[in-house]
């Protein structure tokens, strides 16, 4: 769900105290809809995407572009060093004014607003001088674009206008009843509140819905007592003029699907509510998993498309040679029928349409029907037959080969699709796009590619102090099994499922169940088996695992293993990691 105004609210009183004073040692730009203000070890991330529009302090470290975008540069210009003398949002509106004390080339102070609007498709982040003018934007809008509203370099900022609605912290008792008594008794409780008031969200008026009559989807018909759904609104609006918010997510088996400023008791035991320590928290846990996703189908778009599309054409070429397989496995009946035409020569004529001759290959002694072709001789059939006989016994041989190809390049294709789901930075997508074009399943660039320096595993430390490194690659996987782990250390892998290699270092040390159930944990995580309980996992010392001659890269066996079923955790794989 969007940020909604009353949750911004809530997130920018939080943020306050914090941010006020501090200066702004780094403008970062990761993502096209984000910018990131390093201020002395803290990270104000403004997101002005259309369905993440928000103002956090975040704990995620992001990958940033090796060339900063224009947008970044310009920030850069204006605001490194600048001081925060203000956090400001008008009331109940989805937007933000950070306002910043500078000094220009020559010391003398200035100002800067930096304007966060969190609208949804109509989000932008805007950046004005000292008299209120636009200095540039993320997204410039022109008169064909809006007739209302332009924002563009050199105008004067105007923020959004106002819907018609009443704010809804600005209502009084005698007028809702005024607006209940005029409103259509048919009407849903949660669409009349959004019809009258402005800066309350669909979630929270089916909240108010659901408190006054017990369900969301009630009617104003169906209510009994009036007076309930006005105490409920006065409950609400005295929680949000006195700022009484609690960071809360929604949570269905384990996955954040909704949030909140203030209790939500609508859905019941179908969901799990999780109260966060700060509302920065709360956005992190939120937006984590969504963010991942979106990056994984913006950068990686073009890599699944290919990988995708080789897969598919695989099967389908797979399934072509499993049918001509079992075709073959009947070549002995073409030989046969090449014997009986010969064995029945002094029987047959020119232009004869079949045989019909004993078999005696049949122990019963039945009779034999074998089609001929007419414009052939006898000889000529038997021929025929023959051949396609022996070109059946070729094509076993060839088409197990061949199959056992398309099978291993099917194996790694799902695995290089699982490495692009897992990719959490440029480097590791770039490292896909090198490993495929290895593997010819993409193009090589006809100019000399510059050399990148391969990312590092990742890395955790067990409760028990043992370093666990996990592989980002098919090619890293290799590396990392087969030429730098000792081969007294630990190697796990999902069982019979596509995933990241682990290595749980030892040195030569004994190590704990709990140790070695953490790393069975770490691989049940970076696996297709992310969300599956009850997965067992490999493990055996590295010097048991070998690399088949002709192997794709991360195609691995291993002898004397055991197994370990685990439940994959994500609180788990968050306290472990070291980078």
């Amino acid at each position: 769900m969007p940020l909604d105004a009353i949750c911004l609210q809530a997130v920018v009183e939080e943020l306050r105290p914090q941010l006020l004073g501090l200066r702004i040692d780094k403008v970062q730009q990761p993502a096209r809809d984000q910018v990131i203000l390093l201020l002395r070890g803290r990270r104000l991330l403004l997101n002005a995407g259309a369905n993440a529009s928000r103002i956090q302090l975040t704990e995620i470290v992001r990958d940033n572009p090796a060339e900063p975008p224009m947008f970044c540069m310009l920030l850069r210009k204006h605001l490194t060093g600048a001081k925060i003398a203000g956090l400001t949002q008008p009331p109940l509106e989805r937007l933000v004014r950070l306002e910043l004390d500078v000094a220009d080339d020559f010391g003398r102070p200035g100002r800067r607003t930096l304007v966060l609007e969190a609208m949804g498709r109509r989000s932008n982040l805007i950046l004005l001088d000292g008299e209120g003018r636009v200095i540039e934007c993320l997204r410039r809008v022109d008169a064909e674009m809006s007739a209302q509203r332009q924002v563009l370099p050199g105008l004067y900022y105007e923020p959004p206008a106002a819907g018609g609605r009443l704010v809804v912290i600005e209502e009084t008792e005698a007028g809702f009843y005024e607006k209940l008594s005029d409103a259509n008794p048919e009407r849903q409780i949660d669409a009349f509140l959004l019809d009258h008031y402005f800066g309350i969200s669909p979630l929270m008026a089916r909240e108010l819905a659901f408190r006054a009559a017990g369900e969301t989807d009630s009617r104003l018909c169906a209510l009994e007592d009036r007076a309930a759904l006005w105490r409920e609104v006065e409950a609400f609006l005295t929680a949000v003029r006195e700022s009484r918010f609690t960071p809360i997510c929604l949570k269905r088996e384990g996955r954040a699907v909704e949030f909140a400023c203030l209790p939500i008791a609508q859905y019941g035991a179908a969901m799990e509510t999780e109260t966060c320590g700060s509302f920065s928290q709360l956005l992190d846990t939120f937006y984590e998993a969504r963010e991942r996703q979106e990056r994984t189908r913006q950068r990686g778009a073009d890599l699944i498309r290919t990988a995708s599309t080789a897969r598919d054409r695989l099967r389908r070429k797979l399934s072509q040679q499993e049918k001509d397989y079992a075709e073959t496995q009947n070549r002995d009946q073409l030989r046969i029928c090449g014997d009986l035409i010969t064995a029945n020569l002094y029987r047959m004529e020119r232009g004869q349409g079949r045989l019909v001759c004993e078999n005696y290959y049949d122990e019963a002694g039945g009779e034999a029907v074998i089609q001929l072709d007419p414009l052939l001789t006898p000889q000529q059939n038997a021929a025929k037959y023959y051949k396609r006989y022996t070109k059946a016994k070729t094509a076993e041989r060839y088409l197990r080969e061949q199959m056992d190809i398309a099978r291993r390049d099917l194996e790694y294709l799902e695995s290089v699709l699982e490495e692009i789901g897992l990719a959490e930075t440029e480097q590791d997508f770039l490292d896909i796009r090198s490993e495929l074009r290895e593997a010819g399943f993409l193009k090589k660039q006809g100019k000399k590619e510059t050399r990148q320096r391969p990312a590092k595993p990742r890395e955790f430390r067990t409760s028990g102090g043992f370093l666990v490194l996990v592989g980002r690659n098919n090619r890293q996987n290799d590396r990392l099994t087969l030429r730098e782990a000792d081969h007294r250390d630990i190697w796990l892998h999902t069982q019979k499922l596509h995933g990241s290699h682990v290595i749980l270092c030892t040195g030569g040390q004994a190590v704990g169940e709990d140790d070695l159930v953490e790393a069975a944990k770490l691989a049940a995580w970076y696996s297709q088996a992310r969300e599956s309980g009850n997965v067992p996992v490999d493990y055996v010392q590295v010097k048991y695992v070998k690399k088949p001659a002709g192997a794709r890269p991360g195609m691995v066996i291993y002898t004397g293993h055991q197994t370990v079923n685990v439940t994959p955790e994500e609180a788990l794989v968050k306290r472990l990691r070291i980078r």
